[in-house]
């Protein structure tokens, strides 16, 4: 016969920075996989804003969270079984708080969205949790001013990377906030037709698309930490995106990018690093409006196979100040010449000029043809042999008497000189 002791007393509890008073659940037993508690019938004997402190032990699901301003604190030490039935927890209540949960086991079902946590409502917390062998992770729908912090999400690990789930999906919704948390070996993290959340400090390892935003306009992206996936961030059909102060790297494989951005406009890509990849930054029909111009400013693109990308012959984003070192090449256009852009006081480390007045900017414009680079342009697996002595002797005949037609790439006519620690301190007092 299964157990439940209520106790209730008056103690104090902090949340966020409010203190308050208020009466607190004891839910106490022995609970382990042969004698599991299920969490409904907790729940169902909890009156609306109560704090339900749960003891160590196995607790079963699915269950429905309806009423207000409750929570539920297992203090890392409670397991959640959905027993492969649905989603593990269903918040549809307002001002809810989970807390230090262990959750496990939802259902594989696709269409219906089986994960960790299904979010129907707003200003609920979902804090300090472990979603683990679930589809999704958290499912936020319709929902605005919910904050997800500090929990960590993974997917069902006997699936193959395109047949599992998304740590966090956002569908419909504003102004929440993801900060803090590390999902990792997940399908995608996606933001569909939601605006203005704030995406700030998480940590994205081992994933197709750490975040992929579609139709999903004025988000924030702030200090985050992206490596090993396939791509870090995509903009899709997406504007007036903040993204500030993020390092992508190892962004690897055939789609390898730490920034796609397609058919968006206004964008403002701010002291990001893109590192280590094929491509830094991947630009297709973007900016789609061209009057709405990207801003690509401060940013470090370096040790990637392409640092910029376009896929197009387009025109309307601006880059300036950015890093670029160490790079394959620096900027390939597709299309005829990525020129059509304005390319303004950016370092490059391949200049070949002058510093004469001293001023940090180099006398003559830095100006990039396309010489031996375009015999890719037909031929992908010409780049196997890049650096290749080969190539090399291919390049300097072209340089030296072009037997056929280099092809403009950009012109910076300001390129700064040299980027030593005094002008690195100087853009960093620009933040």
């Amino acid at each position: 016969m299964l157990l439940l002791s209520f106790f209730i007393r008056t103690e104090v509890w902090a949340q966020g920075e409010d203190m308050h008073f208020g009466n607190v659940l004891t839910v106490s037993g022995f609970a382990d996989r042969s004698k599991p508690i299920p969490l409904q019938k907790v729940i169902d004997q909890t009156p609306p804003g109560k704090y339900v402190k749960l003891e160590p032990g196995f607790y079963t699901g699915p269950v429905v969270i309806n009423k207000d301003a409750i929570t539920i604190d297992g203090n890392g030490k409670v397991t959640i079984s959905g027993l492969n039935k649905g989603s593990v927890i269903y918040l549809e209540a307002n001002n809810v708080n989970l807390k230090g949960l262990h959750l496990i086991e939802s259902g594989g079902s696709h269409d219906k969205i089986d994960c960790g946590v299904k979010i129907k409502g707003n200003n609920n917390v979902v804090e300090n949790c472990l979603i683990e062998e679930c589809l999704f992770g958290i499912d936020i729908f319709q929902s605005e001013h919910n904050t997800i912090i500090h929990n960590e999400i993974t997917s069902l690990s006997r699936r193959s990377m395109a047949l599992k789930g998304d740590a966090i999906r956002l569908w419909y919704s504003k102004n929440n906030l993801i900060k803090g948390n590390y999902w990792h070996h997940v399908r995608d993290m996606v933001v569909w037709y939601s605006s203005e959340n704030t995406f700030e400090a998480n940590k994205g390892v081992g994933n197709r698309y750490s975040i992929h935003f579609m139709y999903a306009h004025n988000n924030r992206i702030k200090d985050n930490y992206f490596y090993e996936n396939s791509v870090g961030v995509f903009l899709m059909y997406s504007e007036e995106t903040v993204m500030t102060g993020n390092t992508i790297m190892h962004s690897n494989g055939v789609s390898g990018m730490c920034l796609g951005m397609k058919e968006t406009s206004s964008n403002q890509i701010l002291h990001n690093r893109f590192i280590y990849s094929a491509e830094g930054i991947h630009v297709d029909v973007s900016p789609f409006v061209p009057f709405k111009i990207n801003t690509v400013m401060y940013n470090e693109i370096a040790f990637c196979g392409t640092g910029i990308f376009f896929h197009t012959n387009q025109e309307g984003n601006l880059c300036k100040h950015n890093y670029f070192h160490n790079n394959l090449v620096q900027v390939e256009a597709e299309g005829k010449t990525a020129n059509l852009n304005r390319w303004q006081g950016n370092y490059f480390d391949d200049y070949q000029g002058f510093d004469k007045d001293g001023d940090n900017i180099g006398d003559n414009p830095y100006t990039l043809y396309s010489y031996v680079e375009h015999l890719w342009s037909f031929d992908k697996d010409v780049k196997f042999f890049y650096g290749s002595p080969l190539l090399l002797v291919l390049d300097f005949l072209e340089r030296l008497a072009p037997f056929s037609q280099p092809k403009l790439v950009l012109r910076d006519k300001s390129p700064i000189f040299k980027w030593d620690d005094e002008w690195d301190r100087k853009i960093k007092e620009r933040l």
